[in-house]
């Protein structure tokens, strides 16, 4: 065979290799960002809540939102291709999702943590790259600034939208945690890193027999107890201030811990576990809940991008898997230990003393 009758060959294998795939799933994903935008600038506009009460034709939702003439049916159009609105003679509507869970005036609302992506996080993401050849965050520590955690808990006005947007993210996991425990046999749980209470409100209710402790910094003590009163708790859910670090744990016979180890250097996480081993009475329990990598390290794509979230926020933050988990649970101490998914990305891990 001569070169020409190679190429030719070859030539006719790579038509077949193009007939057979596609960069559409490239591409989708190196765009993704476009969609990702157009629902955070949404989120911003108030796009959700102006249409609560129901449909509005074009110029109305328009004039709702204070945006200009020019793009506004594309942005609109876009919404609705995106599937995060409806469009039919009577105007634009929420879909069921985006009416439960980006109307700012519901309980369920969970666009405090988007309005927090939208904010901060959609122009960190843009130094990804710097902080994979450096190991350093990217956020307001890079130019100088203050840990943003540290400048949060100092205001109260960016401390509640924060906590109720942790709420937000944590509100599938807390409902699907008061059915995914045999919570019959005990009596009182601690939320390690409460933040808003959603988790031990869901519990509380599921469970009267139950008595609950939101343990977190001082600063977020009035919000939470806004919170569990509004829910009906005040009675029976307590708040305790402290740095789980350091302070005493308040005493339970069942320990909370909710998207809080990825945060953490290793060393770190393993103390918090010690931690919680050394208060637990026997038979107690620690559950741990987190958005969690995979074992096969190939599925949870959400979790794998939450740790590289943590590259960005923190200087040793860090995910890991159930089974990662489950090993220094063991080298705490722990007798046994198991995995159980719970909402969407959410898996917890339970610790038996």
């Amino acid at each position: 065979m001569n070169t020409s009758q190679i190429t030719a060959v070859d030539n006719t294998a790579d038509d077949i290799v193009h007939e057979l795939l596609s960069p559409d799933a490239i591409l989708g994903l190196g765009f993704g960002f476009w969609g990702s935008k157009t629902l955070l600038s949404a989120i911003e506009l108030g796009v959700f809540g102006a249409l609560a009460d129901g449909p509005l034709g074009a110029e109305e939702l328009r004039t709702a939102v204070g945006i200009h003439p020019r793009s506004a049916l594309d942005f609109f159009d876009a919404l609705v291709a995106l599937g995060m609105l409806t469009r039919d003679d009577a105007g634009y509507s929420n879909t069921p999702e985006t009416g439960l869970f980006l109307d700012p005036a519901k309980p369920s609302y969970v666009g405090g943590i988007l309005e927090m992506n939208n904010d901060r996080l959609y122009g960190f993401w843009n130094s990804l790259t710097e902080g994979l050849r450096t190991s350093e965050p990217q956020n307001e520590v890079k130019s100088g600034g203050r840990n943003y955690f540290a400048d949060i808990y100092a205001e109260p006005g960016p401390l509640h939208s924060f906590l109720a947007g942790m709420s937000g993210i944590s509100i599938g996991a807390s409902v699907a945690l008061a059915d995914a425990f045999p919570w019959d046999s005990h009596q009182r749980f601690c939320d390690l890193g409460t933040a808003q209470g959603m988790a031990p409100a869901k519990i509380a209710q599921r469970h009267p027999h139950l008595a609950g402790i939101g343990f977190d910094l001082p600063p977020v003590g009035p919000v939470f107890e806004e919170f569990i009163e509004a829910q009906g708790l005040a009675g029976r859910v307590s708040f305790a201030g402290g740095d789980f670090f350091t302070d005493p744990l308040p005493e339970a016979d069942v320990y909370l811990m909710g998207h809080i180890l990825h945060n953490w250097s290793l060393p770190e996480k393993q103390a918090l576990l010690r931690r919680v081993y050394d208060a637990l009475p026997d038979g107690g329990a620690l559950i741990v809940y987190d958005a969690l990598i995979d074992d096969e390290r190939r599925s949870n794509t959400f979790g794998l991008l939450m740790s590289l979230n943590m590259l960005i926020e923190t200087p040793a933050g860090v995910g890991y898997t159930g089974a990662d988990c489950q090993a220094w649970m063991s080298a705490a101490g722990f007798r046994d230990s198991y995995v159980k998914p719970l909402a969407g990305p959410d898996f917890m891990v339970v610790g038996l003393k």
